[in-house]
């Protein structure tokens, strides 16, 4: 089976997976500048966290400054919720962008995996770090999105259908 690795937001193509790729997406209602802060945005217990986090000066500050959040300043629960807002957040973000979504479908049936090169728990958790391994939870989850948005289009027709008037 194919693969295909990606892990920076920068690189090209596919650094479009990562949620720290900047393109806004509204999600439950509120705007938010990228995938990343709109999922980390659950995390918190109090607003004035919660407001803190959206305050940092790029997405990789902000998920650095999530990580390390205290016990008590994340939300009760979290670690049962937090893979569900992932999968919802996903799907805002390739359903929002047709262009995301085209490069999305557009890698088949590929694994796709975020690789990390830094060994921790987070990485180990949503991706893959070389040479250690890894649950890859948000390379699993975007596929699962790629197979939705996969049926979704093969379920439409190709064109509509025209209209056929009786003549009478």
């Amino acid at each position: 089976m194919r693969e295909i690795r990606f892990y920076r937001s920068s690189e090209r193509p596919y650094g479009a997976f990562s949620n720290l790729y900047r393109r806004a997406i509204e999600f439950e209602g509120q705007a938010y500048p990228t995938s990343e802060h709109a999922y980390q945005a659950g995390k918190a217990r109090k607003p004035e966290v919660r407001a803190w986090l959206m305050a940092a000066p790029s997405p990789a500050l902000l998920a650095m400054a999530a990580h390390g959040l205290y016990q008590w300043d994340i939300a009760p629960d979290w670690s049962r919720t937090r893979f569900d807002r992932m999968r919802r957040v996903l799907w805002a973000k390739f359903t929002q962008h047709p262009d995301l979504a085209d490069l999305l479908v557009s890698t088949g049936a590929a694994r796709l995996i975020e690789t990390a090169t830094v060994d921790n728990a987070v990485n180990r958790l949503w991706g893959e770090v070389e040479h250690k391994g890894g649950r890859n939870m948000l390379g699993l989850m975007l596929m699962e999105v790629r197979e939705r948005l996969w049926q979704g289009r093969a379920a439409k027709p190709l064109a509509a259908p025209m209209a056929v008037e009786a003549a009478e």
